[in-house]
């Protein structure tokens, strides 16, 4: 047990200690008499006075009664510090962790910085994983323009928007049990309507239909997984997401518009006057940190931005804005890009000033990842410092990449440095 982190303001529990403590001097103060001791050697002559003043020959047998009664009050308070916070860690942490590492880590995430994230897919789900471990205070904005897979299909056929990102989101800012998460990420691989469905997909979309709500399915799923902040879908509305190519052929459909061989020249939300939600203002509005990505470019981060109202708030508030690059480029979406690229892509779909500082990966991962990812045409982002500066864009360089994995980033790596620059400029 690391003793000093007792000592550490905030944990809850430390005050509990202090009045069991200061119990055991007042029946220590009260018993003295009964051993034949002058009560002056522990007190002075003043506090005697008042005692006696007070309490006359009782004095003794009340501070024995007072200090019993809160020596019972602070243990039983101490338990319930320390049962509350075993309650709330039960499931992500593991059973041998030290009760002091929780409430300590407790202690961490609810001062932590509230941080708005945007994006999609594995990107922002990888990147809240790290974030979660440190704070409560976050929010994800979700994309709602997948038509494809699971969530297409649920679209289609129900009518709701897509649950498949928000899912994955949920899952990532999970407190509950292992079991729980693997069931909500379970996709069905039975011949029949179930097939390629996943668990959590049908589940949200039940608890549409029961609440007769998208919004409120999200907050109920979110109470099942007990997570960690909130998730928000970007907009309420039935958007639909196009693109304009080089060759000014126009394609609709997030699952259609990633195509080898052909540079994306701009996307496009229908409606375009698709609004976001009140809740999403709010959360950019009480913002520390505002992150961008990491995600596909084009089909993930940017339908989040091209939401009117999101790009707004966002130049309006005084946060630490940053956007994380890709550490490879994607096949059909990003191909060539380098880290300048991505940038002037999001700027020139949202104007200058919707983020301050440019986070780029500046390891490479082994020659043997490298080549599995090549044969499937993805390649490292390279850093270009002067078309960046030129840009406009404060350059922020370091090893983030997740060791003998996939070639993406380590979200705690990722987590730790957002944190240190919110420290930094904030």
């Amino acid at each position: 047990m690391n003793l000093p982190k007792w000592f550490f303001p905030g944990l809850g529990v430390k005050r509990w200690f202090l009045v069991i403590i200061f119990s055991f001097v007042l029946i220590s103060v009260g018993i003295t008499p009964l051993f034949g001791f002058d009560l002056s050697v522990y007190v002075t002559n003043e506090l005697i006075s008042i005692l006696n003043i007070f309490f006359g020959k009782q004095a003794n047998l009340i501070l024995k009664l007072t200090a019993l009664l809160m020596i019972l009050s602070g243990i039983s308070l101490t338990y319930y510090s320390l049962l509350k916070i075993r309650l709330e860690f039960n499931t992500h942490i593991t059973p041998h962790a030290e009760i002091l590492d929780l409430l300590y880590e407790k202690r961490r995430s609810n001062k932590g910085p509230e941080i708005v994230a945007f994006g999609g897919g594995t990107g922002l789900s990888n990147l809240l994983r790290g974030l979660k471990k440190n704070s409560d205070n976050l929010t994800a904005v979700v994309t709602v323009a997948d038509d494809g897979g699971s969530s297409g299909r649920l679209r289609n056929e129900m009518g709701i928007l897509p649950p498949g990102d928000i899912r994955n989101c949920l899952v990532a800012l999970a407190d509950r049990e292992p079991l729980m998460e693997k069931l909500f990420q379970h996709r069905f691989e039975s011949e029949g309507g179930l097939e390629g469905h996943s668990f959590g997909n049908l589940y949200i979309a039940a608890m549409t239909e029961v609440l007769g709500d998208f919004e409120e399915a999200v907050r109920a799923s979110s109470k099942v997984l007990a997570i960690r902040g909130k998730v928000l879908p970007a907009t309420n509305e039935d958007i639909k997401l196009g693109a304009v190519y080089h060759d000014q052929e126009k394609r609709m459909g997030e699952s259609a518009i990633p195509v080898y061989d052909k540079e994306i020249n701009k996307v496009f939300l229908y409606p375009e006057n698709a609004s976001t939600t009140p809740e999403v203002r709010e959360s950019i509005r009480k913002a520390d940190v505002i992150i961008i990505g990491p995600g596909s470019l084009y089909t993930s981060i940017l339908p989040n931005l091209l939401v009117k109202g999101i790009t707004e708030e966002i130049k309006n508030t005084d946060a630490l804005k940053l956007y994380v690059c890709n550490v490879m480029t994607q096949p059909g979406e990003t191909d060539n890009y380098t880290a300048a690229d991505h940038a002037k892509a999001i700027i020139d779909h949202c104007g200058p000033g919707i983020f301050d500082y440019i986070i780029v990966n500046n390891r490479q991962g082994t020659k043997e990842l490298q080549k599995k990812y090549e044969a499937e045409g993805a390649y490292p982002v390279k850093i270009d410092h002067q078309r960046l500066k030129d840009l406009g864009v404060k350059i922020i360089e370091a090893d983030l990449l997740k060791k003998n994995s996939y070639l993406r980033h380590d979200p705690d790596e990722l987590a730790q440095l957002i944190y240190e620059l919110n420290k930094k400029y904030n």
